[in-house]
């Protein structure tokens, strides 16, 4: 049968920037695999598939696929799916609502702005821990394709973290070691392979806009990945190594974070962290979303 689904581009104001994203709305009768098929077959970073909710008070069950697995969560996904459903109810100028994801239930907020564009926050479902010991330096920086003295900068260290999906947090001195990385794939598993998402988000201070506080990439090859334009789930798990690094006080903090400049596809992910007693209590995760194309899929 045809399948309505929606494209969007995610963390941007614009088309043809950010992180593109595929809706399916109608995957009534899909199964895992079917689905897995068909994320493979839009070939983005993640494909979602709209479900009713099992609460009927929730507004939507998604399912989160990359080309290679199904994910328990991801950022971009949460934010275009959010800007989609509020722009597809009607008359609606500000939205909150719940999405349920296989982490849990992820608390949204939007606001359409016009017919096809909109602002999504969502709250952080599972607050980031770190999650074991990294590859060594040498390992990471030859699987990065940098060499070991770019790596770090202000006493960070490279750590590993996750709020739902792992990632190594690789710091990396300014813009020009940034730019250099590359997929060494003849180190990748041993510097990043601790599970099937193999994933690097490797961060700076330097950032190409005023605004922002640091930019990033992210490579997942494990994933079908090579590089990701925003990666949102990332930004949520590099909200406890910051808050964990102490250099924020009590309070909320809004944190711009820019990513995908390397790919032409320039992205801005908004981190808010609340912190109390020098402790990370809780975060959000806020972008733009338009909508790009409309059309069906036969499966």
């Amino acid at each position: 049968m045809r399948r309505r689904f929606v494209t969007l581009d995610v963390f941007t104001e614009k088309r043809f920037a950010g992180n593109p994203l595929a809706v399916v709305l109608e995957p009534d009768g899909l199964d895992t695999a079917a689905m897995q098929s068909i994320a493979r077959e839009f070939n983005l970073s993640e494909t979602v598939f709209v479900q009713p909710p099992e609460n009927k008070s929730h507004r939507a069950k998604l399912r989160i696929f990359t080309p290679a697995n199904e994910l328990p969560f991801a950022g971009h996904p949460t934010v275009g799916t959010a800007v989609l459903l509020a722009l597809r109810d009607c008359g609606a100028k500000n939205r909150d609502f719940i999405l349920e994801e296989n982490i849990g239930l992820v608390p949204c907020r939007v606001k359409p702005q016009g017919k096809e564009s909109g602002h999504a926050t969502f709250d952080l479902p599972r607050l980031p821990e770190e999650i074991g010991a990294p590859a060594d330096n040498v390992t990471i920086a030859a699987a990065l394709n940098i060499g070991i003295d770019d790596i770090g900068f202000d006493g960070m260290p490279v750590q590993r973290w996750s709020a739902g999906a792992p990632y190594t947090i690789v710091p990396v001195k300014g813009l020009d070691a940034i730019g250099r990385c590359r997929i060494g794939t003849a180190h990748w598993d041993k510097a990043f392979g601790f599970d099937s998402h193999s994933a690097a988000f490797v961060v700076c201070r330097e950032a190409a806009e005023q605004g922002h506080a640091f930019h990033t990439r992210m490579f997942a090859p494990g994933a079908g990945i090579t590089e990701d334009p925003a990666t949102g789930s990332a930004a949520a798990a590099f909200a406890g190594y910051l808050a964990a690094r102490g250099a924020y006080s009590d309070g909320e903090h809004l944190v711009r974070i820019e990513q995908g400049y390397e790919m032409g596809r320039p992205s801005v992910m908004e981190l808010t962290m609340r912190i109390s007693g020098g402790k990370l209590t809780g975060a959000s995760i806020g972008g733009s979303a338009v909508v790009v194309s409309e059309g069906t899929i036969e499966a």
